[in-house]
């Protein structure tokens, strides 16, 4: 085992193109560690839908420049076998540890294989190569980014040429292919011959934004911004520029970017604290709203003042953002389907129906809301919204903020805010509380542990509210293909438990709808809301051993 383990890394070490991963490898096989080496050699990062993510290092458990050109040789082998070979690959990176190294290595190995690679010319927010895949005629993107996770990670995502991200066979015959890959002395990587885009096709996403706003909407929202040092501030305020929004307050020591994120624990505006430096910006400059983007700016998150004179800034939850978006874009007189994924808001479809407007519920993820026939609007909880799908089949940050930037505004014009929206909503459809129970874990086993007690022991009722239904959508329902969750239908309530597929977290998705018939009514109602997501919190923490 021991030697087995040291030649394996020496094989490994031979290979590796990268002076600073092959100096940690030389050092860790100089010092006998076996245990960190055996964590690195345990297996290889395994590619799925969301394609790789992992902590930056060497080794096969590990994202680095080895990792990155194998993937990149599988994905070349599977398009060629796709009929796409001469077919173009555009290539975005965000502005992490190493992304533009595997950016370069991703180009130069579709240039070997006999494909064309563009790369986008510095980094740049998701969306913006998401955009740049359809308006290019690409065969297929790739997107270097880590997107939210801690410093030290980074990722690989993979685009085909309808713009969205893969959905399953493609990721296992990705997967296959990768893993046919000899050595990579057999992967050719010339120095050149890949293109090195200009700004047009930014230009181009840019003036695309404008088919997000109605043509003579209010622009007067006065706004606090924050990249979170992510690449998201030039194209964000290009973008308010373009559309004649005042220009955005920036949070500077977050605004440029810092693969370190110095000022965050974690550089997801959902982390607690993480908007802390905004919420101050804000006590100072009096906004309208709040927004921010995540590191890569695909997600946008929206903060408002709570209250009258005396109250202070909070996050608006995923869900009420997406509702707001899309009561916005139903007053506008959008018309096509509305979807998400089935742990957002059941508020959405409440909202479609009244507007007799088609509405689809998919699963987790923007590969599957993307991919919705004639889909006008798609948001998820977890900050993502997709409000132009003709441009950007994917979730958009930028565009996000402009759209929810313009409802402020008309709010405004009316003597009125978000808040306002949000308590009519209810007023109307029903109080839609939304919470989270989130379990971040250092041992895997104990999310594998949590969802098999669930299934041997399933709760019978939470809060005192009887389980009227429960599904294991491992087996999938007539509208979802199969997938590793729990569903659980309550008496006005609703559970879903699923591990994260980008994250070593276990996550619950709880939902209560109280009837409220009056503004008036609101208090109590969300007071009755805040117990009941407390004590399912509770109950089902208990269920779940964790």
């Amino acid at each position: 085992m021991h030697d087995d383990l040291i030649a394996r890394a020496q094989t490994w070490l031979a290979e590796d193109p990268d002076p600073e991963t092959r100096d940690e490898l030389a050092k860790l096989i100089e010092s006998g560690d076996l245990d960190e080496l055996a964590d690195r050699f345990s297996g290889t990062l395994q590619f799925g839908t969301a394609g790789l993510r992992g902590e930056i290092g060497a080794g096969p458990m590990r994202m680095n420049r080895t990792v990155v050109i194998r993937a990149a040789a599988g994905l070349a082998a599977y398009l060629k076998k796709q009929g796409q070979d001469g077919g173009l690959v555009v290539i975005g990176y965000d502005a992490r540890h190493k992304s533009e190294d595997f950016a370069r290595d991703t180009a130069a190995v579709m240039t070997g294989a006999g494909l064309r690679a563009a790369v986008l010319p510095r980094p740049l927010p998701t969306p913006v190569l998401a955009y740049a895949i359809r308006h290019l005629g690409a065969a297929a993107g790739v997107e270097v980014t880590a997107s939210h996770n801690p410093p030290r990670d980074n990722g690989y995502k993979v685009y085909l040429g309808d713009g969205s991200q893969i959905v399953p066979p493609a990721d296992i015959d990705i997967a296959q292919e990768i893993a046919a890959v000899p050595s990579l002395i057999a992967v050719p990587r010339p120095a050149e011959g890949w293109e090195t885009l200009d700004d047009s096709v930014l230009d181009a996403y840019l003036a695309r934004t404008d088919a997000v706003l109605a043509p003579d909407s209010p622009r007067t929202a006065r706004t606090v911004y924050t990249a979170l040092h992510g690449v998201g501030k030039d194209v964000l305020l290009a973008a308010f520029d373009r559309a004649g929004f005042p220009a955005p307050a920036l949070v500077t020591e977050q605004a440029d970017p810092d693969p370190d994120f110095p000022t965050v624990a974690f550089p997801n505006p959902e982390e607690p604290g993480a908007m802390d430096l905004a919420f101050a910006k804000a006590r100072e400059t009096d906004p309208d709203l709040v927004i921010a983007n995540d590191p890569d700016a695909d997600r946008c998150a929206v903060a408002v003042k709570d209250g009258e004179d005396t109250g202070d800034w909070r996050m608006l939850r995923g869900d009420e953002v997406g509702s707001l978006l899309a009561a916005h874009l139903v007053n506008r007189g959008a018309q096509g389907t509305f979807a998400e994924s089935i742990v957002s808001s059941s508020l959405l479809g409440r909202i479609a129906e009244k507007a007799n407007l088609p509405y689809e519920e998919t699963l987790t993820g923007f590969k599957w809301i993307a991919r919705v026939d004639g889909l006008r609007y798609g948001y998820e909880e977890a900050l993502g919204y997709c409000v132009d799908p003709d441009g950007v089949r994917d979730k958009d940050g930028i565009t996000a903020a402009l759209l929810i930037t313009e409802l402020a505004s008309v709010l405004k014009a009316e003597g009125r805010t978000l808040l306002d929206l949000l308590d009519d909503l209810a007023v109307e459809h029903g109080l839609h509380a939304t919470d989270q129970l989130s379990v971040r874990v250092q041992d895997l086993s104990v999310i594998a542990n949590a969802m098999s007690r669930l299934r041997e022991q399933p709760p019978t009722e939470l809060a005192g509210l009887a389980i009227t239904r429960a599904e294991d959508l491992t087996k999938g329902t007539d509208t979802l293909p199969p997938t590793d969750g729990l569903r659980y239908t309550l008496e006005g309530a609703r559970v879903i438990v699923r591990p994260s597929g980008t994250e070593p977290k276990l996550k619950c998705y709880l939902e209560v709808v109280v009837p409220v018939a009056t503004h008036a009514g609101l208090p109590a109602a969300r007071a009755k809301a805040a117990d009941l997501l407390a004590t399912i919190k509770r109950d089902l923490s208990a269920a779940a051993g964790i």
